[in-house]
């Protein structure tokens, strides 16, 4: 906006509000009451770009191996994309900016709520277990299944009598015993794996 470039080294990474308070102003006059931040901003833009130029390297290397097997194979920018989007009328999302890679002729939006998927991983690789304090105190089993589970599945259990007898739909964390805690949305609870039934894992 200033008649500066648009390589890299002139870029960085800022939240919606502050890029938008920026404005076209020069980042010297935005950050004139920031002289910290200012200074890290202007040293950072000097470092060398050898990660940029390593990965627009191998990119380009993959892309020609990958023409070489004879596949159809295409390449976009962000450019592209972008105007893509404009001619669409789109608003600037992840998964819109996704979907507007490339040669394209026409969109179709169908939700307003894209699929949102929790990431949740399966155990840990802590060797032993440990207390508040961090000692360690007990030790962790190397299997990754008990009784055909894995920490992390979501499974409903059905508890036919006992203090805990009712239906619990939550995530499993296995123990060798055989004795499972199910997170719930409100609680963790005890279940054996003979009366819980995998909906699924994620």
């Amino acid at each position: 906006m200033k008649g500066g470039s648009d390589r890299v080294s002139n870029l960085t990474l800022a939240c919606r509000p502050c890029n938008q308070a920026k404005g076209n102003r020069d980042v010297r006059e935005f950050l004139s009451g920031k002289p910290s931040v200012l200074d890290r901003i202007l040293r950072q833009a000097k470092t060398p770009l050898k990660d940029v130029a390593a990965v627009n390297a191998t990119r380009w290397k993959l892309c020609q191996q990958l023409k070489e097997t004879g596949l159809p194979i295409e390449v976009g920018t962000g450019g592209q994309t972008k105007f893509n989007r404009t001619r669409f009328g789109l608003p600037k999302t992840h998964g819109l900016d996704a979907a507007c890679v490339g040669k394209m002729e026409s969109i179709q939006v169908r939700t307003e709520q894209p699929l949102l998927i929790k990431a949740t991983g399966h155990g840990t690789r802590q060797m032993c277990g440990t207390n508040k304090f961090g000692f360690p105190t007990r030790h962790r089993s190397r299997a990754r299944f008990v009784k055909g589970f894995q920490t992390g599945d979501l499974v409903k259990a059905v508890v036919p009598k006992g203090k805990k007898a009712g239906t619990h739909v939550g995530r499993v964390a296995v123990r060798s015993t055989g004795w499972f805690n199910i997170s719930t949305a409100t609680k963790i609870r005890r279940s054996a794996p003979t009366i819980a039934n995998r909906l699924g894992w994620w």
